[in-house]
């Protein structure tokens, strides 16, 4: 049969004073502790003798209102490469563009409204060369943007009168007087791939008359976020396809 242990050695009488000794200072340390964590437990006696309670925030964290409204989701505004893929339109095979070579800030997508504008509101930032649709709920869809030249600029409060697809574009004749090749469009040259109008083209109008600027689609994606065209706003086709798409006719539209 295998021995059973045996139990510790019964103390010696000074063992047993030195025990007794120990187990008394445990005790009034376990006291001591017993009160602190009932001052941390925001506990009290009455007759304000006690330890005071903690000021704690017992607010919830559901009941926190957010700093601003969530971000949206919109199906269309996805990664670059869904965005700016290749898309057969009205019979017009546009080809991809190359989006890793066109700045991050240009690409579309979805940001915080700053502009302080109405949902609806196409609001053109010419400094920041920016696009706004402003969206419910505190956001806007951005789109990178290409801006007139020094001297050919445009700004003010105007709406959309009517847009077109793969509209045709006539050079006015300044520009004709500017740029004398271009004598073989003043009859106007018909939508394309190197249309300068590109895939759409919005016409702004102030007051019901023509203000002459347009916003427009552009075969030269390498322009966005330049200073370079004759006054018109121009963003890449597949962008302008996606804004014309969002908007209506007497679209409010802000240039700044």
């Amino acid at each position: 049969m295998r021995e059973l242990p045996q139990g510790p050695t019964p103390p010696r009488n000074g063992d047993a004073v030195e025990a007794d000794l120990l187990l008394s200072r445990r005790a009034v340390l376990s006291g001591a502790g017993a009160l602190a964590l009932l001052g941390v437990a925001g506990c009290s006696t009455s007759g304000g003798g006690g330890l005071p309670a903690l000021q704690l925030d017992d607010t919830v964290t559901g009941s926190v209102r957010p700093i601003r409204p969530s971000i949206s989701v919109d199906k269309n505004i996805t990664s670059p490469d869904v965005m700016y893929a290749s898309l057969t339109d009205n019979g017009f095979n546009v080809p991809e563009v190359p989006y890793l070579k066109v700045k991050p800030e240009f690409r579309r997508q979805i940001v915080v409204n700053t502009t302080g504008e109405a949902p609806g509101t196409i609001v053109v930032h010419l400094k920041e060369r920016m696009l706004y649709l402003v969206q419910p709920g505190g956001d806007a869809i951005r789109y990178g943007v290409g801006i007139g030249k020094d001297g050919f600029r445009w700004s003010g409060r105007a709406n959309i009168q009517y847009g077109r697809e793969w509209p045709t574009w006539t050079p006015p004749p300044e520009m004709i007087q500017r740029k004398p090749e271009l004598v073989k469009w003043q009859g106007g040259q018909p939508g394309g791939l190197t249309n300068p109008l590109g895939a759409r083209a919005l016409y702004i109008y102030q007051d019901g008359k023509d203000t002459g600027y347009r916003i427009h689609g552009s075969p030269e994606w390498w322009s966005i976020g330049q200073a370079m065209s004759s006054g018109c706003v121009r963003l890449i086709n597949q962008d302008i396809i996606d804004l014309y798409s969002r908007v209506s006719k007497n679209n409010l539209v802000v240039v700044m």
